[in-house]
């Protein structure tokens, strides 16, 4: 059953969206170092405080939908049916990821971040929570026997997987290699397999 939002979370969620909209514009148009907050919070016509209610810094303006994408991932591997596995799982929801961030008009914005050395390091840190937060969950999963060791390796390498493949020129055959790997490895560290 999906839960409406209220008014209150849809005011919220509307606003946010209308400063990272106005932020990107802002961006794509004279470049992420040429543009300041206080810009960006005009543009918006919210006040400086509202548009750090919303976001912590200026770097999480450009990958808004960060805490969604970590949300996905672990709740891929959390959500999942008890009979389904792991590794396809994470695959089929890290292959509609790479989709989502290699459609139309993405590109400026893969540019943009790619030349502004603050976006490739908050990128950078962005990737590690989201494989602590991954590993997290699989360390937790009582259907997960490997270790927590296996477990962080696995996260890292299945965030990884998205950052390779949506720089390769085929994404989805650059995911099923990737993958073919990654459950391979998977394979290996099962407590069966080695004892």
């Amino acid at each position: 059953m999906t839960v409406t939002p209220g008014r209150r979370e849809r005011k919220k969620a509307a606003t946010r969206q209308k400063i990272a909209d106005a932020a990107l514009r802002l961006f794509l148009e004279r470049g992420y170092d040429a543009v300041g907050i206080r810009e960006v919070a005009a543009e918006a016509d919210v006040a400086v405080t509202t548009l750090f209610a919303h976001f912590a810094s200026k770097e999480a303006l450009v990958f808004e939908q960060d805490d969604d994408f970590e949300q996905r991932l672990t709740q891929a591997a959390a959500g999942r049916a008890p009979d389904q596995p792991l590794i396809p799982a994470l695959h089929r929801e890290i292959q509609t990821l790479v989709r989502h961030c290699t459609g139309e008009g993405t590109t400026p914005i893969w540019s943009m971040i790619n030349e502004s050395r603050a976006l490739r390091e908050y990128e950078e840190s962005m990737r590690l929570r989201h494989a602590e937060s991954l590993a997290t969950t699989l360390a937790a999963d009582p259907g997960v026997a490997q270790s927590a060791t296996a477990c962080r390796t696995i996260a890292r390498f299945v965030v990884d997987a998205y950052s390779l493949a949506r720089e390769a020129a085929d994404p989805d055959a650059a995911l099923d290699e990737i993958f073919q790997m990654i459950e391979a490895a998977w394979e290996a560290a099962s407590p069966s397999r080695s004892a």
